[in-house]
C-alpha cells in the first residue's frame, strides 16, 4: 500500500509540474515545488526531473500506459476491489465459506452490469476448473495459482491473482515441511503444559479466595458498620484494622492514607476501600480483604511494610487518647522551639512524675505495677515525659503525625519516615513495633554513634526495611536485588550492613559482610534461616551479582556457597519483644565496633534472655531522642 501511494505521488508531480495540458513533457526546466519542500529537497527534485525526462523511462511508461488502457480481460467492478467484492458475494449467497477460490473471484470481477460473461473469460474460468481438479496446492512446487497457469502468466512477487492486496503466494500456498519432534522438544512441550496447568490452578485458587473474601465482607457489612466512621481525616492517620469473618476482630495496625487520586500499585483503588500501610500484625493467620494478585500475597503478615486496600467500614482511626488542646499563650511552634524550652518541658514532666504514676495505678494497662516508684525501682522518666508532651500536643489528635528526615548516608537514599501517635503508643505500652519505630532508632544510632566518627560510619551501614521486606521480595524481587547490590557497591572497604527484616509477624536481624560473603543471622526466637527461603535467596543472589560486578575471583569450591552463620544471641520469652531485641542487637554490634560477630555472641553482652530493664533502656533512648530532636512540642 505504501508503494502504491508513493507511485501515485510521483505520477502527480510529473503531471502537475513536468507536463502541459496535453500531457506532453515541457521543454523548460520546471520550478522547484516549494509547497512540498518538507517531502522533497532541491537535489532530489533535480534527480527526479532528470529521471522522468530520460528516453528509456518515457518508452517504458508509454508501453505500460498503452497496455493498461486496453487490458485483455478488463476489470468491471470499478472501485469495489477484490476484498469487498468477495465479501459481497459471500453475503448474497449466505455461504458458510470464509473465502472464494481466486479464479471464481476473478471471473465475477469481469462480469458486466448486464450479467453477461465474455467467451474468453468463460474459457479461462473453465480451464481453471479443470486444472483445480488435477493439481493440488500441496503439489504446486512453483508457487503459481491455478489462475496464473490458465492465463499462462508469471505470478509476480508479493501478490496472488484474484485475491487483491495483502495476500502473498507464500502465505496462501507454501506449506512448511512437517517433521516429527525430537525427544527434547516433546519434554519441553510437556513441561510448558505442566507449568500452564499449575499456573491455572494457582490463579483459580487465588480468585476463589478473592471471591470468598468479598462474599464474607458483604454478608457481614451491617455488623462491621456498627461503629463505622464515615469520614476520615485527610492525609495520613494511624488506624486499627479489623476483619469481620470468621469473627469480628482486630487483626492489625497501620496508617490509612486518605488522599485524593491515590493509587495502589499504579492501579485505582476499589470502591469502598482506602489505601493502608501495614505496620503491625496481631493475627498471623488473618487474610487480606483483597489479595494482591501482582505479588500473590493473601496473608496480612506478608504485607508488613507494604500498601494494601482495606474496606472503609473495617478501618478505625486510633482516637483512644482524648484531645487536649494546648493553651494559646503557651503554644510553641516546633521550628521556633529552643533547646531550653525542651528542658523545661522535661523538668515539668519530672515534677509531674509522682502524679502521673499514681494515676496509672487505676489503669494497669498503661504501665505495669513493677514500675511503681519504690526504693531502687526503675522509673522510665523519658517515657513519661514524652507521653506528657504527646498528651499536651496536637499528637493527641487522631491522625496527627511527625516526619523524620532520613539522610542519604543512612539507607543510601534520602527519604522521610512517618511517625504517628500509634507508633509512640506502641513504645509506651510495650507493644509490637512497626517499621517507623525501627527506622527512628536507626537514625538515633547514626546520630549518636556514627555521625562524626569516620571509623564507625565507614564500617557499619544500614539497609532499609521499607525497600526490602517480605511483601516486596515476593512482588518486586528485581528492585529489591538492585537496591542491595547498589548499596553493596557504594563501599570500597569491608562493611557490615545491618538489615532489620520483618518476615510478617516477626523481626530479625541480618548482618551482611558482602566482601567476605558472610551473613550473620540473629533471630530472637531461635529459628533457622531455612525458614525464610525468599529472604535467603535474595541475599545470596545479591551477593553473587555484587561479586560479578566487582569482578572478584572466588575459589571454585566457594563459587556457589555463601557463608551463613547463626549467632547464639539472646532469646525472647514472649511474642512481642522481637523489635526491641533487634534494636538492641544493632546497638551492641555498633558499640563493639567489630565486623565479625562471634557465633556465641559478644562476651560483654552474652546472656540467655534480655531483662525487661535492658529493653526499657532502649525505649528510654528512643524517647529521649524524640524529646531532643523536638519532634513533639506543646
Amino acid at each position: 500500500m505504501a508503494g502504491k501511494r508513493h507511485r501515485g505521488w510521483r505520477t502527480f508531480l510529473t503531471n502537475k509540474y513536468l507536463k502541459d495540458k496535453e500531457k506532453n513533457f515541457v521543454e523548460y526546466d520546471p520550478e522547484y515545488p516549494v509547497k512540498y519542500a518538507i517531502f522533497i529537497t532541491e537535489e532530489e527534485w533535480v534527480a527526479f526531473v532528470a529521471q522522468r525526462r530520460d528516453e528509456n523511462f518515457k518508452k517504458v511508461s508509454a508501453t505500460n500506459r498503452e497496455r493498461a488502457s486496453n487490458p485483455t480481460y478488463a476489470y468491471k467492478k470499478g472501485r469495489l476491489g477484490y476484498a469487498r467484492l468477495e465479501e459481497k458475494i459471500l453475503d448474497e449467497t449466505k455461504s458458510d465459506a470464509t473465502s472464494l477460490p481466486p479464479h471464481v473471484l476473478w471471473k465475477e470481477a469481469r462480469v458486466g452490469k448486464d450479467g453477461t460473461v465474455r467467451d474468453d473469460v468463460q474459457h479461462i474460468y473453465d480451464e481453471c476448473e479443470t486444472l483445480s481438479q488435477s493439481i493440488s496446492t500441496a503439489e504446486d512446487q512453483e508457487n503459481r495459482s491455478v489462475l496464473s497457469r490458465a492465463l499462462n502468466v508469471p505470478e509476480y512477487p508479493g501478490r496472488v491473482r484474484g485475491k487483491g492486496h495483502g495476500c502473498t503466494p507464500t502465505s496462501l500456498y507454501k506449506n512448511p515441511r512437517r517433521r516429527n519432534p525430537s525427544n527434547q522438544e516433546v519434554m519441553e512441550t510437556l513441561q510448558a503444559l505442566q507449568a500452564q496447568v499449575l499456573q491455572l490452578q494457582k490463579d483459580n485458587e487465588r480468585y476463589r479466595c478473592m471471591e470468598k473474601c468479598s462474599s464474607q465482607l458483604k454478608e457481614t457489612s451491617e455488623k462491621a458498620s456498627i461503629n463505622c466512621q464515615n469520614k476520615f481525616p485527610e492525609g495520613i492517620s494511624s488506624c486499627q484494622l479489623y476483619l469481620s469473618s470468621p469473627t469480628y476482630r482486630l487483626v492489625g495496625k497501620g496508617k490509612v492514607h486518605n488522599t485524593s487520586g491515590d493509587l495502589l500499585h499504579h492501579r485505582p483503588l476499589p470502591d469502598g476501600h482506602l489505601k493502608v500501610s501495614v505496620d503491625v500484625v496481631l493475627d498471623k493467620d488473618a487474610l487480606l480483604p483483597i489479595p494482591d494478585i501482582v505479588s500473590e500475597t493473601t496473608l496480612l503478615r506478608d504485607a508488613i511494610g507494604s500498601f494494601v486496600a482495606w474496606p472503609l467500614d473495617l478501618i478505625f482511626i486510633d482516637d483512644e487518647t482524648p484531645t487536649k488542646p494546648a493553651s494559646k499563650d503557651k503554644g510553641i511552634l516546633r521550628h521556633n522551639e529552643s533547646v531550653a524550652s525542651q528542658k523545661e518541658v522535661f523538668a515539668q514532666g519530672s515534677e509531674q512524675l509522682s502524679q502521673k504514676i499514681g494515676s496509672r495505678q487505676k489503669n494497669k494497662r498503661d504501665l505495669p505495677v513493677t514500675y511503681l516508684p519504690k526504693k531502687g525501682a526503675f522509673v522510665p522518666r523519658y517515657q513519661i515525659s514524652l507521653e506528657t508532651l504527646v498528651d499536651s500536643s496536637d499528637m493527641a489528635t487522631a491522625g496527627a503525625i511527625r516526619l523524620l528526615d532520613m539522610e542519604e548516608d543512612i539507607f543510601g537514599y534520602s527519604c522521610t519516615e512517618t511517625i504517628g501517635k500509634e507508633d509512640l503508643e506502641h513504645i509506651f505500652r510495650h507493644q509490637e513495633l512497626g517499621v517507623g519505630v525501627i527506622h527512628t532508632y536507626i537514625r538515633f544510632l547514626y546520630d549518636n554513634f556514627m555521625r562524626g566518627n569516620d571509623q564507625l560510619s565507614n564500617r557499619f551501614r544500614f539497609l532499609s526495611s521499607s525497600l526490602v521486606n517480605k511483601a516486596l521480595i515476593c512482588r518486586e524481587p528485581d528492585s529489591c536485588r538492585e537496591y542491595l547490590v547498589k548499596r553493596f557497591m557504594a563501599s570500597s572497604t569491608n562493611n557490615l550492613y545491618l538489615w532489620p527484616y520483618n518476615s510478617g509477624c516477626h523481626w530479625l536481624l541480618l548482618a551482611i559482610d558482602p566482601l567476605k560473603e558472610v551473613v550473620y543471622f540473629l533471630n530472637s526466637i531461635d529459628g533457622e534461616w531455612t525458614n525464610y527461603p525468599d529472604m535467603k535467596q535474595l541475599v545470596d543472589t545479591s551477593i553473587k551479582v555484587f561479586r560479578s560486578q566487582r569482578q572478584a575471583r572466588v575459589p571454585r569450591t566457594k563459587s556457589s556457597n555463601i557463608t551463613w552463620i547463626k549467632v547464639q544471641c539472646p532469646l525472647q520469652r514472649n511474642g512481642i519483644d522481637c523489635g526491641y531485641f533487634v534494636m538492641r542487637f544493632m546497638r551492641e554490634i555498633i558499640n563493639m565496633n567489630q565486623i565479625e560477630i562471634p557465633i556465641t555472641y559478644f562476651d560483654e553482652y552474652k546472656c540467655a534472655h534480655y531483662t525487661r530493664l535492658q529493653l526499657e533502656q532502649i525505649k528510654e533512648e528512643l524517647c529521649q531522642y524524640f524529646i531532643e530532636k523536638r519532634l513533639i512540642s506543646i
